[in-house]
């Protein structure tokens, strides 16, 4: 094990290790989680609104709480009782599964062994899939006439990659990825903070870079994102996951929470993630006019 995974091993425990220490969770509360990147703290953002507004109970915010792996334990050490996932990650990441690419049998899938391996409950898709972006600089793209990641094969061997430390380690990863397109770059990816991603390229410290495909900035910076022709990536719907004794304890929640189901298009997350990440826009305040512009108050 490298230095890197090592210190990101360590951290790992660490954040395990925190969420057995807090003490047991109030049940007087609904305690939602997200994810660590922007997109995921607009959806807690959103989900935390509309449940103080149809159940009129306390809801306590636990946001930006690292990956997946880190939200899962969290669920089942009962210190957040829901967040938002992504079914594509929720059948490789968690459930260890190989890849599928139906939507739908990937979502029964994972309902199925959430339910029996661990007692949560995933619930309808919010409506919009946020898959892996694979995105080069748009100057390159219009010079090389690239449009899919096949097309980038007879040039990989002369860029560099840069991908996030989940994307380098995951089996929808870049090691699958690599394999599927038979891409050799001309060194090790760099692993980059996902919020740098985009600034890295652009700024040509890489050439290559794996993003999501409701990243706002897509659309505002001269990017290009390569079709998946060979069709490696699996559907990964955004879908909450609840504890199931919290559905019990707030009967009211499971109401609340199909209420947001299909309501955000990958256009809508796309653009409100822009709002956040482009424009710096307050994540309550994003929130809090989408759900009025659905009537969701």
């Amino acid at each position: 094990m490298g230095l890197r995974s090592g210190v990101f091993a360590c951290l790992l425990v660490a954040w395990v290790a925190a969420l057995g220490s807090c003490g047991a969770p109030r049940h007087d509360e609904i305690i939602v989680g997200s994810k660590n990147f922007s997109e995921q703290a607009l959806l807690g953002e959103m989900v935390a609104q509309h449940l103080e507004a149809r159940t009129h109970r306390e809801v306590t915010r636990r946001f930006y709480l690292a990956g997946s792996y880190i939200c899962q334990q969290a669920l089942l050490a009962g210190r957040i009782d829901l967040y938002v996932e992504y079914t594509g990650t929720a059948l490789t990441a968690i459930l260890h599964d190989s890849l599928q690419a139906d939507p739908t049998a990937v979502y029964e899938r994972v309902r199925s062994e959430y339910q029996r391996r661990f007692g949560l409950e995933v619930l309808a898709s919010l409506g919009f899939n946020n898959t892996f972006a694979i995105v080069v600089r748009g100057e390159d793209a219009r010079r090389l006439h690239l449009k899919t990641i096949s097309d980038v094969a007879p040039f990989a061997r002369q860029w560099r990659a840069g991908f996030g430390y989940e994307f380098m380690e995951r089996p929808d990863g870049f090691a699958g990825l690599a394999r599927t397109y038979g891409l050799a770059f001309k060194e090790t990816p760099r692993i980059l903070d996902l919020g740098l991603l985009y600034r890295a390229l652009l700024e040509k410290q890489v050439d290559f870079v794996a993003g999501n495909s409701t990243d706002g900035l897509l659309a505002a910076r001269d990017l290009t994102m390569l079709e998946d022709d060979k069709h490696y990536f699996p559907p990964y719907e955004a879908v909450p996951v609840v504890r199931g004794d919290a559905l019990g304890r707030f009967p009211e929640m499971r109401g609340a929470l199909l209420e947001l189901a299909g309501k955000i298009n990958d256009t809508e997350m796309r653009r409100m993630n822009f709002e956040v990440d482009g424009e710096h826009r307050d994540i309550a305040d994003v929130a809090r006019e989408f759900l009025r512009a659905k009537g969701l108050e």
